[in-house]
């Protein structure tokens, strides 16, 4: 199988969605009848792509099972066996996401094969694993994005108690310093997601009088905001422990496994290793495993990388991450430039984003418009993009 193939893709409704993001890109009735929170573009059992092939629509995991080599390369089924590795999607989030984080590959393969074991059915509430597989992401922004990722230093977090939760200092500062290395986060943590109601309702009602001292602070405005979705949760506070982020149109951020993290709003680009594992600690009415969560977790205090994209050639630029299963780059065309692939490719999905645009080579040529996506196998000849447009291509590093 080497054609380039038209995708049709599911869309996830979940009640953080978007009622005009997603419907305004594919061209859908806007506002939308339910929140579209993801357009999912791969091979993931839960919603698979379909691909027009030999005219007609045919799932994208019975393609790859046909055509594993033709499809996604030798390279590719060496390292990963008959699989895509990567999930590409859009992602609009109109509320904010549930404090969450995933596993690593040890963890993923322990969880899985114990839940098995217990014999919890896969759509299971209470299920934490739903495959075998890590979950490394990135997150590209479309739209300016806001989110939380990873610990504030343990000075700014104090700062930050001090300021919002000043009758909670002494605890906080016993609970951070405990111990060696990240112990004293971890235990800071954990005791936060176990606080008893009254002492919790305490907090926020204490936190959420001090935003009015600077409403338009970033810090005050996202825990009131929070609270406004999530009342009574104790993830209200997380800005002011977890790292706040704000991406401009065209920035990334590469989140490890282990790493605590939210989408707040705003509308990105996300890829990441076709895994469905997710672990929540707060601001969600979903399952919530806390001994689970904070076992898989990593504790490093950080600062965020904001990632630039990287000029590999005048029509591409490049997202690096040290992720092994996936790649995000940006095709920018306009009329009198052309974009030209590599010859020796891994299999490859493109989405436009703006404009359109003709994708062709010795056997096909496709117009794909807003919002249209095509998959391209590795085995398919070198390619040829023109027109107006902006494209996002999702692959798998070719050096693996």
């Amino acid at each position: 199988m080497d054609r380039i193939c038209l995708l049709k893709n599911s869309v996830r409704n979940y009640d953080w969605g978007s009622f005009t993001a997603i419907s305004d890109l594919l061209g859908d009735k806007t506002p939308s009848e339910r929140p579209m929170a993801e357009l999912w573009m791969g091979a993931h059992p839960k919603a698979p792509s379909r691909v027009f092939f030999n005219n007609q629509w045919i799932s994208l995991i019975d393609l790859v099972t046909a055509y594993p080599k033709d499809i996604l390369g030798e390279p590719v089924v060496d390292r990963f066996k008959e699989s895509l590795p990567y999930l590409f999607k859009i992602l609009a989030a109109e509320q904010p996401l549930s404090i969450q984080a995933h596993p690593d590959e040890t963890a993923a393969r322990k969880g899985f094969c114990r839940e098995n074991a217990q014999n919890i059915p896969l759509d299971a509430d209470e299920r934490n694993y739903k495959d075998s597989r890590h979950k490394p992401e990135l997150i590209c922004a479309l739209t300016p994005f806001w989110a939380m990722n990873g610990f504030r230093t343990r000075a700014e977090i104090l700062k930050n108690f001090e300021r919002f939760l000043p009758d909670a200092v002494p605890c906080a500062r016993r609970l951070i310093t405990v111990g060696n290395g990240n112990e004293g986060l971890r235990t800071f943590f954990k005791m936060l997601l176990t606080l008893g109601t009254e002492e919790k309702q305490t907090w926020l009602k204490m936190a959420l009088e001090k935003t009015g001292e600077k409403p338009e602070d970033p810090l005050s405005f996202w825990i009131r905001r929070l609270n406004d979705v999530y009342p009574g949760d104790i993830g209200v506070l997380s800005p002011a422990f977890l790292n706040l982020v704000r991406l401009n149109p065209g920035e990334g951020m590469f989140l490890p496994p282990g790493e605590l993290h939210s989408y707040l709003e705003g509308v990105g680009i996300e890829l990441m290793a076709n895994s469905d594992n997710v672990l929540r600690g707060g601001l969600t009415s979903k399952y919530v495993d806390v001994d689970e969560l904070t076992a898989v977790m990593s504790y490093d205090e950080r600062q965020i990388d904001i990632l630039f994209p990287r000029k590999l050639k005048p029509t591409e630029h490049l997202y690096d991450t040290p992720s092994a299963e996936f790649a995000l780059s940006r095709i920018t065309v306009k009329e009198g430039t052309v974009h030209s692939a590599d010859k020796i490719r891994s299999v490859e999905i493109l989405l436009c984003v703006q404009g359109s645009a003709a994708i062709s080579n010795a056997r096909d040529l496709i117009r794909i418009d807003r919002g249209a996506s095509v998959i391209v196998p590795a085995a398919a000849s070198e390619y040829l993009i023109r027109g107006a447009a902006t494209l996002y291509k999702a692959a798998v590093p070719f050096k693996i």
